[in-house]
C-alpha cells in the first residue's frame, strides 16, 4: 500500500469512528430520555417530565450534525460497497432515532396529564415493556456500530414480545374501564405511553434491519410472509376510519395489520361509534384520534384506503409507493335523525366496511379462509 493509500484510510476511518461517536450519543440521549420518561410516570416527577421535554431539542441538533457529517463523508470519500452502504444506513436510521425522542416527549407529555389523576392501575407491565424495548434499542445500536448481522437478527423476533405486552396493556386498561376502576381520563395518555414503547421496539427492529443491510446488501425489509401493513384514513380519525379498524383487527390474520390515521385528528372518539360497537362485540382501541403524519411512518405502509376522494387527494408525498383504494363509505356520525335512523346508518356502515375488508384480506393472503361475523 502506498502513502496515498494508507492516507485515504485513514481519512476514511477518521470519518466512520465520528460518526459512529454521534450515533452512539444520539442513542445515549434517546436512551436517557426514554428511561426518564417512564421514570416520570412511576414517580409522577412532573420536573423530569419537563426536563425530557426540554431534552428533545438537544437530540434534534445531534440529527442535525449526522446529517452534516454523512453529506461531508458521501461528497469527500465518495464511498462504495460496504462504506456507500454504511453511510446510507446512518441516514435512515437517524430518521428513527429521531422518532424514538419525540416518543420519549409524547410519554413526558402524557405523565404531565397523569400526574392529577388518582389513582392509577399498577404499571408492572409499563415497565416490563419499557425494559424490553429500551435494551432492544440499546442492542440495535451496538449491532449496527459493530455490523453484527448475527445479532441483529436475532434482536428482530425480540419486537413480537414488545406488541404482545401492548396487547396486555390495552386489555387491561379496557377490562379496568369495564368494571369502572379507572378514571376515563387515565385511558387515552396511559394507552398512548403503550403504544410508544411498542414503537419503540418497532424503530429498533428497522435499525436492525439496516445493519443487516450495511453488513451483507441484503434488503432485509419487507420480505416474502412478512406483514403487510393496511392504513384507513379519513378526516378526523373519530369514527370511520377506526370502526375499519376495529372490523380488520377483528379478523386476527397473521399476515396482514391495520391501523388508522386522520388528516386532522378530532379532539374525541365518537362515543355512539364506541357503543355500537361494544354491543356488536367488536373490539376497538379506545386511544385517542391519531395523525397520518405522528402516528405512521407512511413509507413503510404497503395499502392505504383513503374514505373518500377529497382524503385521498389530501394523502402527502409519501403515499406515493403505497397502493391507494378510494372506498366511498360514508361516515355514519355524520348521520342526522332519529336514534333508530342513527343506528341504522352504523349499521350499514359496519356490513359495508365488513365486506369490503373481507375482500380486501382476500385478495392479500388468497385462498386462506377468513372467518368474520356478519350482523
Amino acid at each position: 500500500m502506498d502513502k496515498s493509500d494508507s492516507h485515504y484510510e485513514a481519512s476514511l476511518q477518521k470519518d466512520i469512528d465520528r460518526i459512529k461517536n454521534t450515533i452512539l450519543e444520539m442513542a445515549r440521549l434517546n436512551e436517557s430520555a426514554m428511561r426518564h420518561s417512564v421514570e416520570a410516570l412511576l414517580t409522577r416527577n412532573r420536573q423530569l417530565a419537563h426536563t425530557v421535554i426540554l431534552r428533545d431539542r438537544t437530540i434534534d441538533a445531534l440529527e442535525t450534525e449526522l446529517d452534516r457529517l454523512c453529506i461531508e463523508f458521501i461528497v469527500r470519500q465518495q464511498p462504495v460497497a460496504r462504506h456507500l452502504r454504511f453511510v446510507y444506513s446512518t441516514i435512515k436510521i437517524i430518521r428513527e432515532m429521531e422518532r424514538i425522542g419525540d416518543y420519549a416527549e409524547s410519554i413526558a407529555r402524557q405523565v404531565l396529564c397523569l400526574i392529577p389523576i388518582e389513582p392509577l392501575p399498577p404499571l408492572d407491565l409499563y415497565v416490563e415493556l419499557a425494559d424490553l424495548s429500551i435494551k432492544m434499542f440499546h442492542d440495535s445500536i451496538q449491532a449496527f456500530i459493530n455490523g453484527d448481522e448475527k445479532s441483529a437478527k436475532d434482536l428482530m423476533v425480540i419486537e413480537d414480545e414488545a406488541d404482545g405486552l401492548r396487547s396486555r396493556i390495552n386489555q387491561q386498561l379496557l377490562k379496568l374501564q369495564d368494571d369502572g376502576d379507572i378514571v376515563i381520563e387515565a385511558v387515552n395518555p396511559l394507552m398512548t405511553i403503550a403504544r410508544r414503547l411498542e414503537r419503540l421496539a418497532d424503530e429498533a427492529k428497522n435499525i436492525c434491519e439496516e445493519s443487516i443491510y450495511m453488513a451483507t446488501g441484503e434488503v432485509a425489509k419487507h420480505k416474502h410472509g412478512d406483514l403487510l401493513y393496511v392504513l384507513f384514513v379519513d378526516k378526523d380519525n373519530s369514527c370511520l376510519s377506526r370502526m375499519a379498524e376495529a372490523v380488520g383487527q377483528s379478523l386476527r390474520s397473521a399476515k396482514v395489520h391495520f391501523s388508522s390515521a386522520g388528516l386532522e385528528p378530532a379532539a374525541a372518539l365518537d362515543p355512539i361509534m364506541i357503543d355500537f360497537l361494544s354491543n356488536k362485540q367488536v373490539p376497538l382501541s379506545l386511544e385517542a384520534p391519531r395523525a397520518l403524519s405522528v402516528e405512521w411512518q407512511v413509507q413503510t405502509v404497503h395499502v392505504i384506503i383513503a374514505f373518500g376522494k377529497e382524503i385521498r387527494k389530501a394523502l402527502p408525498p409519501e403515499t406515493e409507493d403505497a397502493i391507494i383504494f378510494d372506498w366511498p363509505i360514508p361516515d355514519p356520525c355524520k348521520k342526522a335523525g332519529v336514534s333508530a335512523e342513527i343506528h341504522h346508518a352504523y349499521g350499514e356502515t359496519l356490513q359495508l366496511l365488513q365486506t369490503h375488508i373481507h375482500d380486501l384480506v382476500q385478495a392479500i393472503i388468497g385462498q386462506e379462509k377468513i372467518d368474520i361475523k356478519k350482523d
